[in-house]
């Protein structure tokens, strides 16, 4: 599947989009079993923020959680022709009220794993009409394939972060 064209969503979204080098299906797919084993792989870090007021390792985790099902709520919600405009969210305001400190990085890790798997079902039962429509999120157009490929690289995203400045392997 060829990526979505600037027209087809917000500029912000370039920066997620762009990070999508290969077929967006093998990336969604990769990610069910990478970052599982990143985050395990960390687990004595769950609770590290390389700096005071930053998120810590389990509450990147769970912003990574809460966009998957943003993201796929939105894909439903416009792959579904609806017309409505759907809210924006404030990501600092998701984590502090999720308390992902108080939960079990382990069942965390599962969750996401499960979430992709189901999601990957949806994903892929998209057909070329559905991947084109557009709705309005946060005030502004975009594509279900535009949603599709942010979603794949707001992870990469992340995991860019997570080695840069969380140190994780």
């Amino acid at each position: 599947m060829n990526p979505p064209q600037p027209n087809d969503y917000p500029e912000w979204g370039e920066t997620y989009i762009s990070k999508v080098d290969k077929d967006i299906f093998q990336v969604l797919e990769e990610q069910v079993f990478s970052i599982p084993i990143l985050f395990q792989s960390n687990a004595d870090k769950e609770n590290f923020a390389y700096a005071a007021g930053k998120w810590t390792l389990k509450e990147m985790l769970g912003h990574i959680i809460d966009c998957e099902r943003i993201f796929v709520y939105r894909m439903t919600c416009f792959a579904r022709n609806e017309q409505q405009h759907l809210p924006g969210f404030e990501e600092d305001d998701y984590v502090t009220n999720a308390h992902f400190s108080e939960r079990n990085y382990d069942d965390m890790i599962e969750e996401f794993a499960a979430l992709r798997k189901s999601n990957l079902y949806f994903f892929k039962s998209l057909n070329e009409i559905e991947l084109n429509r557009k709705g309005v999120a946060s005030g502004r157009a975009i594509t279900v394939k535009s949603i599709l490929f942010i979603a794949a690289g707001h992870i990469a995203h992340h995991v860019g972060v997570l080695k840069e400045r969380y140190y994780v392997v």
